[in-house]
């Protein structure tokens, strides 16, 4: 049999597409997970990518704002009301830099909550992929309900997701 025909295959090309989204999509999901470890905070560290053409336009992780002491919970463990969350922090680095996130990806380590959803609509991102799911889903159902394409990837599977490509090129 020819190979030459079998993976010339639509189908077959469809799914190595969708594989290699899958792996630049779990790819810039680790570089988000790393990118949190900057973050102060001691609850949670969430760390976020902005994407366009391929180019990493921006990136955040929770934290307070400029000037103010790295101390993201009280004494009692709460976090401080003017934590900024990762994906704040990221769009609003963008809007310093003057760079255009229509039509980007967010990669975020947790899903937004319905604040930051507000933010990526009014951004013009057109994607994100999360991979941590948050107990309320109002800032999911609320990108959704804004037509922005919203996929959960679980950094867990990207284990199997590499060692599948791994054995692909072989």
């Amino acid at each position: 049999m020819n190979n030459e025909h079998f993976t010339d295959h639509p189908a077959v090309s469809s799914l190595r597409e969708g594989r290699s989204r899958a792996a630049v999509d779990y790819r810039y999901l680790r570089m988000a997970h790393i990118w949190a470890e900057n973050s102060y905070c001691k609850r949670r560290q969430v760390g976020a990518l902005v994407v366009k053409n391929k180019m990493i336009i921006s990136d955040g992780y929770n934290g307070t704002p400029s000037g103010f002491e790295n101390v993201c919970e009280d004494e009692a463990g709460v976090t401080k009301s003017y934590v900024l969350h990762a994906e704040a922090n990221a769009i609003t680095k963008l809007a310093r830099s003057g760079n255009n996130s229509e039509g980007s990806t967010l990669y975020v380590t947790a899903s937004p909550c319905i604040e930051c959803a507000k933010l990526i609509i009014q951004a013009g991102i057109s994607r994100v992929v999360y991979a941590e799911k948050y107990r309320l889903t109002d800032g999911i159902d609320l990108l959704k309900r804004a037509g922005i394409e919203v996929e959960y990837r679980s950094l867990d599977e990207a284990d199997c997701l590499s060692s599948d490509v791994a054995s692909e090129g072989r």
